[in-house]
């Protein structure tokens, strides 16, 4: 394996975190992590770099003061479902598209050669029919503010891609969980052990996840591939669960059987817009499915880890150090 020299943004985070500990333990690796300034900050990376906010101003001269040939840029303004700001669109476009332009522009002033863009699914949509998944060459349809910054922040890398000759490449995980995963998928699994009844035992629909260590092998076969050069991928784990199948799963990896009530989809809405959580029914009974077959196709990449392997894992670690 030839050298590299890394330079890693939203270090910190739930993707950055473990992608940090796994690129530091692979030979030839020299990783400067980007945090911001007041967060924990690793003791992987050969290299630490303190920020204040990420924002079209940045400066990241510190970053290039050493050789960086690969920057793998995972850090942004994430998608929330109660969102504080009076202009959310100017909220997200600040860091995903003035902050994400700023570091690559710099970054391929300083001779980078190939950028990496963690996305979000967003970008193709908020939803599919059954069976007919996204793939990572469709027209991008986002909906929300987070999905168009995201799109913003793609269109223009690959405009600079072009300017420049620094490559770019895309990746649009989808819902992203494993071993310490915050919000939806740890709420489910504490409900899961407490045996609460819940009303979603008849959900048809589909949905893809990706569990956090198929994203980050998918991002390291991303590092140097040639054929990832300027291309989008989706990241998903090749299986996609009903909601109602998720339960049952997650639920024996536990050790907690779910206790499902079959309350119809269509009731479920119901009640989910009389108080106002479209958001949250859409995410519990929505379909969003993804194909993974240009990763194989170009990239020789399956990922590594099954569904039900993720899931025990993810369980495993709630169970050992996360049920507070």
């Amino acid at each position: 394996m030839s050298s590299r020299s890394i330079l890693l943004t939203g270090a910190s985070g739930f993707l950055g975190s473990v992608l940090l500990r796994r690129l530091s333990t692979l030979e030839g690796n020299s990783v400067v992590a980007a945090y911001r300034s007041g967060k924990d900050e690793g003791d992987c990376a050969s290299g630490v770099l303190s920020l204040g906010p990420i924002d079209g101003n940045t400066d990241w001269s510190d970053a290039w003061a050493r050789p960086v040939n690969l920057v793998i840029h995972a850090a942004a303004r994430v998608h929330v479902m109660s969102e504080s700001e009076g202009d959310p669109l100017a909220a997200f476009r600040k860091v995903n598209v003035d902050g994400t332009l700023n570091l690559a522009r710099q970054a391929a002033n300083a001779g980078v050669k190939r950028f990496i863009f963690i996305s979000s699914i967003k970008v193709n949509g908020e939803s599919t029919p059954l069976g007919k998944p996204y793939t990572a060459d469709d027209t991008p349809a986002p909906l929300d503010p987070y999905g168009i910054s995201k799109h913003e922040a793609e269109q223009g890398l690959l405009a600079l891609a072009v300017a420049t000759g620094m490559e770019v490449v895309i990746i649009r995980p989808v819902l992203i969980y494993g071993p310490g995963v915050k919000a939806n998928m740890r709420s489910m699994m504490w409900w899961l052990c407490r045996g609460v009844p819940l009303p979603l035992g008849a959900i048809d629909n589909r949905r893809s996840l990706v569990a956090v260590d198929n994203l980050v092998d998918l991002i390291l076969t991303c590092l140097e591939h040639p054929a990832a050069a300027n291309q989008v991928f989706l990241a998903g784990d090749g299986e996609d669960v009903s909601t109602t199948g998720l339960l049952r799963r997650m639920g024996a990896s536990l050790g907690h059987p779910a206790r499902l009530l079959k309350v119809p989809s269509g009731l479920l809405q119901q009640v989910a817009g009389w108080a106002g959580k479209e958001a949250v029914a859409q995410r519990l009974l929505g379909t969003l499915q993804v194909d993974i077959e240009k990763n194989r196709r170009l990239l020789g990449w399956s990922p590594p880890v099954t569904l039900n392997q993720g899931l025990l894992s993810t369980a495993r670690h709630f169970l050992e150090s996360d049920q507070t």
